[in-house]
């Protein structure tokens, strides 16, 4: 399912646009600021999560003036929403279509109420997703952001822009993946310059929509994530308490940018039904798996000491190794995260012993690591895992010590009987998971 791209023309100007799909309802994505969409198009997991949208709505999407394809803004420039309504008017006109389901997240959210605001005609429905109606906080607005903490995060945007030092802002799940910073540096040079994202985000920080919530007549769907820091899931409950049509749906996870990293499938669902009336017709399927993380210990600062070069062979040799040893062991990888992996194993005693040997050989390259395992039911997705017990593998890695081997109490309770000795490390809370749990580290002999 590939894109169609063209130009819309606005007095003079090209906005480029792309279209993916073909579906019954036409939902036009309204970008933040930080979008391109070709450079998108190029990251496997957003090109996944867009043409999972696009088999059951067709998606539009465009590049402000401005930014990415898109012609320069005008020297006579509008406010920023007036022009932000107006490319996606041209758009929409451009592509034939007369109504859409319009998403808009992020800083993109003000915008996107006031265009359904003042186009009623345009939008048949509304996605807001990890959004707010404003980010400063006010007298009669404490969940807001303080002016001092809005104007730091300003500066220090615009003097980081174009390198991606900041990926743990915009994509919290993927904080320390070395290979997604250097696509979000590419991606923010793409999109725009550092001068010019510093006015913008003027502009969006002081927006202050809550007056005209109420005058939204469609239905509204409010995507917030649990976890999210910009904004706090309190602005998405605001939302949902001063639009009359809204449904709030809290997501459990972090509170990325880009929903197509760590949220993509609650997601996906979510608008599914919103848009079409009708859950996901095949729940995935469920099986009982243990669940392994690995990660590099200090990866950033080896990264920085070795130079690119240095540490990209030396990941190289990681993968490498990893992928071996999983062949001997029966496991599977699930995924790379950057400085560390996610596999399966039918039994915990595979992945105990693949933990073994692998902290083993990567030991001998310098690299220490820490790993932590559990097992459990986990959904199957495609190529992907997802559940509970997923999050609580990540949870208990992130508590192992360098070199330990970390595991929960369900997985030494299924070895009780093998050679395998543990070490009792107490109960544990772990972040966004209810409860106390009992942890253990593999002996080392």
């Amino acid at each position: 399912m590939e894109p169609i791209t063209g130009y819309a023309m606005l007095e003079g100007q090209r906005i480029a646009y792309q279209v993916i799909g073909d579906g019954p309802v036409d939902a036009i994505l309204a970008p933040s600021w930080l979008s391109t969409f070709d450079m998108e198009w190029e990251q496997p997991m957003i090109r996944d999560f867009l043409q999972r949208l696009a088999s059951f709505v067709r998606v539009i999407r465009f590049d402000r003036r401005g930014s990415g394809a898109s012609d320069p803004l005008p020297g006579d420039v509008l406010p920023v929403w007036e022009t932000f309504a107006e490319d996606i008017e041209c758009v929409m006109d451009e592509v034939g279509s007369d109504s859409a389901v319009l998403y808009a997240d992020g800083d993109a959210g003000p915008l996107g109420i006031l265009f359904a605001a003042t186009r009623p005609n345009r939008v048949s429905a509304m996605i807001l997703f990890n959004t707010s109606a404003r980010f400063l906080a006010a007298d009669d607005y404490p969940i807001g952001f303080p002016p001092e903490f809005v104007d730091e995060v300003s500066n220090e945007m615009a003097e980081d822009w174009g390198l991606g030092e900041r990926l743990a802002l915009y994509v919290p799940s993927r904080s320390g993946d070395k290979e997604l910073e250097r696509w979000m540096g590419r991606l923010m040079r793409a999109t725009t310059t550092p001068s010019s994202i510093r006015a913008f985000m003027e502009g969006v920080i002081t927006a202050d929509v809550r007056r005209i919530l109420e005058s939204i007549d469609v239905p509204v769907l409010i995507l917030h994530p649990s976890e999210s820091q910009v904004p706090p899931f309190e602005h998405g409950r605001y939302l949902a308490d001063h639009i009359k049509d809204s449904t709030l749906v809290e997501l459990s996870g972090p509170g990325d940018v880009y929903p197509a990293f760590a949220l993509a499938d609650q997601v996906v669902d979510a608008i599914r039904e919103f848009v079409t009336g009708t859950p996901t017709a095949m729940p995935a399927s469920r099986a009982l798996a243990t669940v392994l993380f690995t990660d590099i210990v200090e990866s950033t600062a080896r990264a920085g000491e070795m130079g690119d070069s240095r540490w990209h062979r030396l990941l190289d040799l990681h993968d490498e190794t990893a992928r071996r040893e999983l062949a001997r062991h029966s496991g599977e990888l699930v995924k790379s995260t950057g400085d560390g992996i996610l596999a399966t194993f039918e039994g915990p005693g595979r992945g105990i012993s693949f933990a073994s040997m692998f902290r083993s050989d990567l030991a001998g390259l310098g690299l220490p690591i820490r790993t932590g395992i559990h097992t459990g039911e986990v959904e199957l997705r495609g190529d992907d895992v997802g559940g509970m017990a997923v999050h609580l593998g990540a949870r208990i890695m992130e508590l192992a010590h360098p070199g330990e081997i970390l595991v929960s109490r369900t997985v030494r309770d299924l070895v009780i009987g093998s050679p395998i000795a543990f070490e009792d490390r107490g109960t544990h809370t772990l972040k966004g998971i209810e409860g106390e749990w009992q942890l253990f580290s593999v002996a080392t002999t």
